[in-house]
């Protein structure tokens, strides 16, 4: 990157790997260390920014391969479709919120991109962790509530 910004590193190369899979058929992406040079970058930079993408369902980490494009499917982000469950599962108040697990297995998402979405709902109000129950839903999205 030319120079610093205020905005965040990671969020401009992420915002550039983005652009070039939306841009490329070919499903690949080029290693840490070749993201790491065409960019300018460190290893930390580019790990964010391909964390960021995955998040958002665009990307996956594929254990002793790297990383590869999600390529049709759900192109939600993973804080909307873990939201949505709630939704979609017909959950209340007060009902319990599927374990990281259960959720790591349905979304195919990593435990950390899980945790990270937990504690977005979490601070938003939408679930309570109970010590010994796990997490229950505190309230329902605005877009699942019905007048």
């Amino acid at each position: 990157m030319p120079q610093a910004s205020p905005r965040g590193t990671y969020l401009q190369v992420s915002e550039a790997l983005r652009q070039q899979i939306e841009a490329d058929d070919t499903g690949a992406l080029p290693s840490e260390a070749a993201l790491m040079n065409a960019h300018g970058v460190s290893r930390n930079t580019v790990r964010r920014a391909l964390k960021a993408l995955e998040a958002e369902g665009m990307v996956q980490s594929a254990p002793g391969i790297g990383w590869r494009v999600v390529r049709g499917g759900d192109r939600r982000s993973l804080a909307e479709r873990m939201t949505d469950l709630i939704a979609e599962d017909s959950l209340s108040v007060g009902d319990a919120y599927p374990s990281e697990a259960k959720l790591c297995e349905r979304f195919g998402a990593s435990r950390t991109a899980v945790r990270r979405v937990l504690a977005q709902m979490e601070g938003n109000g939408l679930l309570a962790t109970v010590h010994g129950k796990g997490r229950t839903v505190r309230a329902l999205p605005t877009s699942t509530v019905r007048p």
